[in-house]
């Protein structure tokens, strides 16, 4: 029998069981970059603090680490996936077929998403309507569709300087990416009345004009940026004008080189996204392989660790890191203990 194909049977765990626990003693973790210096941090203490190897986090994205994730059950494969988004349905069904059926998930807290330039640098009140205008490959000029003409920020907005746009974005295998096109690009189109143009020259088609909203421009003035923040920043530190889109807590560790700006007039902080005042802010998940549980040691104990009140917990030290604290962390600490998998509450 192919480990890849097997299920969350007993027949099955008992087969991973032969392999795995003789195979590999260690916990495997990889995905998102945003996740990543948070799933360090625990993994570092849980070495220190259990009778456990230190668990190996990877990074590589939201999307590489969730496709990881469901190649299959077996020692061969990631235990957890991290990602700053949800795991959408189709990566669900990917997963079902290589006989990852049983799916924990686990919501460890709220990020935001900041747009920073450097600290002696000009500084910015954004909307998303100024992104969508600067970013997106084609906008509405005089009620005619066009490919982006706009070069300078001013050209975006009267109020802002004369300043070339260079954006650095994650790309599109990072989960910030959907986040970054759905609450800053779309709803910048939609709040400049485009969505309504784009949505009339595709039939009336709403799902066109959204992907007509998001597709950025391809000249140079929007640059995808495959790896992780501290690419972002160098990108920055050789271009005084480029502005980085980053995690919250990676911003809040380099305000000795980065000058953050407002959105939709507040300024993003661990208070104004846990209130929801922040309008750009997104929850972060890690997804756990239920049938690995009992058989990869550690996994359940490095898991409730991740969880607990002392580590993710208002006082704790991923909260120092930046993370915005789960209101509802006793309920997830309930999903871990109890073992609920996604899709029937069990």
């Amino acid at each position: 029998m192919s480990l890849v194909k097997l299920t969350t049977s007993a027949l099955a765990i008992s087969a991973v069981c032969a392999t795995a626990a003789v195979a590999r003693d260690q916990v495997q973790v990889a995905g998102s970059s945003t996740v990543l210096p948070y799933a360090s941090i625990v993994a570092e203490a849980f070495g220190e603090n259990f009778d456990f190897p230190t668990p190996v986090v990877e990074s590589g994205g939201s999307s590489a680490g969730l496709k990881r994730f469901c190649e299959g059950v077996g020692e061969n494969t990631i235990d957890i996936a991290n990602a700053s988004r949800k795991i959408k349905s189709s990566e669900q069904e990917v997963c079902a077929s290589n006989g990852v059926t049983d799916i924990i998930e686990v919501q460890i807290g709220y990020d935001g998403i900041v747009f920073a330039s450097d600290i002696d640098g000009n500084t910015f009140e954004f909307t998303p309507e100024d992104w969508y205008k600067a970013l997106s490959a084609e906008v509405v000029v005089d009620g005619a569709i066009v490919a982006n003409p706009y070069k300078n920020w001013s050209e975006v907005n009267a109020s802002f300087p004369d300043q070339p746009i260079q954006a650095y974005i994650p790309g599109t295998k990072h989960g910030t990416r959907e986040v970054f096109e759905e609450k800053v690009i779309l709803a910048g189109c939609e709040a400049t009345g485009d969505f309504e143009a784009f949505k009339a020259a595709n039939g009336d088609d709403k799902k066109a004009a959204e992907k007509a909203c998001i597709a950025l421009r391809t000249d140079g003035a929007s640059v995808d940026i495959d790896g992780d923040y501290t690419e972002t920043l160098a990108r920055i530190e050789s271009n005084k004008d480029g502005i980085g889109v980053f995690g919250l807590a990676f911003y809040e560790n380099n305000t000795d080189k980065l000058s953050v700006a407002t959105m939709s007039g507040v300024e993003p902080t661990v208070e104004t996204i846990s209130t929801g005042d922040y309008p750009v802010s997104r929850p972060l998940f890690f997804y756990v392989k239920k049938a690995h549980i009992g058989v990869i040691p550690g996994l359940k104990e490095f898991a409730e660790f991740f969880v607990a009140d002392e580590i993710a917990g208002p006082d704790g030290p991923l909260a120092e890191y930046g993370l915005v604290s789960d209101p509802e962390l006793a309920t997830v600490q309930d999903t871990v203990a109890n073992e609920t998998v996604l899709g029937n509450g069990s």
